[in-house]
């Protein structure tokens, strides 16, 4: 997920490390919060594997800045992942809105109706965050107050995202028509 929202992010635009920090963590940091010893080691790792390039301009009154862009390998690696995305950036909420923040990037719409198929298609399996005898528990079967809220707000939540999935793959398949 953070590999994937750095080359994100830098498909955009050149950003130096603060500026990059700050944008993933808007992205995601409420949820899974981006840490200095965690960014700088995947961008050394992008640098080294030659998916980011990076220079240094003068700071504003400080230090220089490592400025950061994505070269052409870069540019694949991303659409490549957003082609194929694993698993778990399917299934996964806060993975999933990251792949979403950067799908738009995707040139074909067909490419990016089959991601949202996938997900349509996970949502589309009964689940619960509770099972009783290996049966997923509703809302109304769950028996305190507290539960029952996460449920009855996840299912709110659930049906949403599928009518805005159903309404977004039938955009995209009209755009290829």
């Amino acid at each position: 997920m953070l590999e994937l929202s750095i080359l994100g992010f830098l498909f955009e635009e050149p950003l130096h490390g603060y500026e990059l920090k700050e944008r993933i963590k808007a992205l995601s940091g409420h949820v899974r919060p981006v840490s200095d010893g965690a960014l700088y080691p995947a961008i050394t790792r992008l640098v080294a594997a030659g998916r980011l390039d990076q220079h240094t301009e003068p700071g504003n009154g400080a230090a220089p800045r490592r400025i950061l862009s994505l070269t052409e390998k870069g540019r694949a690696d991303l659409l490549e992942r957003l082609r194929h995305p694993k698993q778990a950036e399917i299934t996964d909420q806060v993975r999933f809105n990251t792949l979403l923040a950067f799908l738009r990037h995707l040139p074909d719409p067909r490419e990016q109706a089959a991601v949202l198929r996938r997900r349509q298609e996970f949502l589309l399996t009964p689940a619960s965050f509770f099972y009783r005898d290996g049966a997923p528990v509703r809302a109304e079967e769950a028996g305190d107050l507290f539960r029952q809220g996460m449920l009855r707000v996840a299912r709110a939540t659930g049906e949403a995202e599928r009518e805005w999935l159903a309404e977004a793959i039938a955009r995209l398949d009209t755009a290829t028509r």
